[in-house]
């Protein structure tokens, strides 16, 4: 992994600078390091695991692109919250897969686990994925200007919004008055 700016190897170096190293050096012991450590360089995250549990719970079927959609798009909302910090990688892309596999197969589903996911772990946050769509279904009437901007910078479609009507308003106060241009005003 390539870094697009580069420090100077003289500003890596604390203290007095009593040993001063080459930047070839440096890259020595950082690949030293990362191999001895047998570091990874690359993130887990829920998306890692997906297809293997929606395979394990659908029948060893790959996804179709509209379970794919909804997949994503749980997986996404959970960064909402901060609940959802204590859960694996893992355990989430199982409860995810779970619930996307639920909402198509009421009927015949039966979740498979496997064992190095632990089964109450991966319904609880079945259960606060639920929590989410259940909460993201009430509508929120904005109150004021603010709200009304705040919720159309957070929802991801733009037909979300909700409409509101007062039973006061009629289609005359709706329309815009029109101002007839070749009257005399009463200001002069």
């Amino acid at each position: 992994m390539e870094e697009i700016e580069v420090p100077l190897s003289i500003d890596l170096q604390v203290e007095e600078r009593k040993f001063i190293f080459e930047a070839k050096t440096i890259q020595r012991m950082e690949l030293l390091v990362l191999s001895t450590l047998k570091w990874r360089m690359r993130a887990v995250t829920p998306f890692t695991f997906i297809d293997y549990f929606f395979r394990k719970n659908n029948d060893d079927l790959p996804p179709p692109s509209s379970q794919i959609s909804r997949l994503v798009e749980l997986i996404l909302r959970r960064v909402q919250g901060i609940e959802y910090l204590e859960f694996k990688p893992s355990e989430a892309a199982a409860a995810v897969s779970i619930s996307v596999i639920r909402e198509t197969n009421l009927d015949k589903y039966e979740p498979y686990f496997i064992k190095n996911v632990q089964k109450e772990r991966v319904f609880k946050c079945l259960e606060l994925i639920h929590e989410l769509q259940r909460s993201a279904a009430i509508q929120f009437v904005p109150q004021n200007p603010i709200e009304v901007l705040d919720v159309s910078c957070l929802s991801y479609k733009s037909d979300v919004l909700p409409m509101v009507s007062s039973a006061n308003s009629s289609q005359a106060d709706s329309d815009f008055k029109k101002v007839n241009l070749n009257k005399p005003s009463n200001m002069d």
